[in-house]
């Protein structure tokens, strides 16, 4: 069953949606997941309104109406109470590089189609005059509490340091931490840090020094909402967290370090509820094909010690070779830029989503 989203006095056109390639060696970056193929309950099923799943431990919406949107409504067995916002969990948001932004959002991209198969669903954009790339995204439930996402881009023309915004909007789970290198706020050792409002607005962890150039280099000055980035500590590992204090719940988003240059959140209590995986980062010629990884964890009473232990087992999963960088990014960091440290005000506006 397909689902497709059309709008009128819009040009773009399906090119060629029937095959999606999601089976293709990608060079340095193919990785399979390692594990089993889901049974009944760790699957999509095509349903009126979408995609619906029921894991046993989560149940809900993939692209509800047919919306190009992540997971949306969402519900843990423990409460009736819908966990995601508006634009859901796992949504691809913008798609940048150091050039241009590519439309408002994947999710206002017209003519996107979606499939299940064997309860994978896979979802396709096609290049239009506006995107000069193809996305392609497939989500798997590899665990009931676990969904893993994978985002594949074919390049229409070279794309410089190429960015998916992958952006998860939460109901409730006020306190957002990101796994951050040693600092101060974490005396010294590698840890959870809470991002508190003293640190700035929209706060944004970075993987190293090329990184904090990408998130610098103009591309979230475009219009609409613009935002202008606190950059924070280094990431140690590429895993944020939040929490709800009224479930218990954690929600918890990773991807493997070369898949993701940066994560960001805004701060404890600011309504958006937000984490965000800077996906990709890296120059592609035309024709090229690179993937990136992403996967969400959402369990009760999951303390700090664990969530990380869930990130290793993610590694572990994918296999070794997943951290290994694929080659080298050189950048200049511009002067004056911040490449750690909190507690200095940021500026600009933030986004409306």
């Amino acid at each position: 069953m397909f689902h497709t989203t059309r709008r009128p006095n819009r040009r773009c056109w399906l090119k060629g949606c029937g095959a999606v390639l999601f089976g293709l060696a990608w060079g340095g970056r193919r990785a399979a997941f390692a594990v089993e193929a889901p049974g009944s309950a760790l699957a999509f099923r095509a349903a009126e309104d979408g995609f619906a799943f029921e894991t046993g431990e989560l149940s809900g919406t993939l692209r509800p109406g047919g919306r190009p949107i992540g997971l949306s409504p969402l519900r843990h067995r423990s409460s009736d109470r819908d966990l995601a916002q508006q634009y859901g969990v796992c949504s691809h948001y913008r798609l940048l590089d150091a050039d241009a932004r590519y439309g408002v959002a994947a999710w206002d991209w017209a003519g996107s189609v979606a499939e299940v198969e064997e309860g994978t669903v896979r979802a396709s954009w096609t290049r239009d005059d506006a995107h000069p790339f193809d996305l392609h995204v497939r989500y798997r439930w590899s665990k009931p509490d676990t969904l893993d996402v994978e985002t594949t881009v074919t390049a229409a023309r070279d794309l410089k340091h190429f960015e998916s915004f992958l952006a998860s909007y939460f109901q409730g789970f006020a306190d957002p931490y990101v796994y951050v290198s040693a600092c101060p706020e974490t005396g010294g050792r590698e840890a959870f840090l809470l991002a508190e409002e003293r640190y700035g607005v929209w706060q944004m962890f970075p993987r190293d020094e090329e990184a904090v150039a990408m998130i610098q280099d103009g591309r979230w000055l475009h219009e609409p909402h613009p935002v202008q980035w606190q950059i924070m500590p280094r990431y140690a590992l590429p895993l944020a967290m939040r929490r709800d204090a009224e479930t218990g719940l954690a929600a918890v988003l990773m991807a493997p370090r070369r898949d993701c240059f940066a994560v960001a959140t805004p701060y404890r209590g600011e309504g958006h509820r937000s984490l965000y995986l800077s996906l990709f980062g890296e120059d592609l010629k035309a024709g090229q094909t690179a993937a990136a990884r992403a996967r969400l964890v959402i369990a009760p009473s999951l303390s700090d010690a664990q969530a990380a232990a869930r990130y290793q087992d993610y590694l572990a999963e994918i296999g070794a070779g997943a951290e290994k960088k694929r080659y080298p990014v050189r950048l200049r960091v511009p002067a004056g830029v911040l490449t750690a440290g909190p507690g200095i005000a940021p500026s600009g506006s933030a986004p409306n989503r």
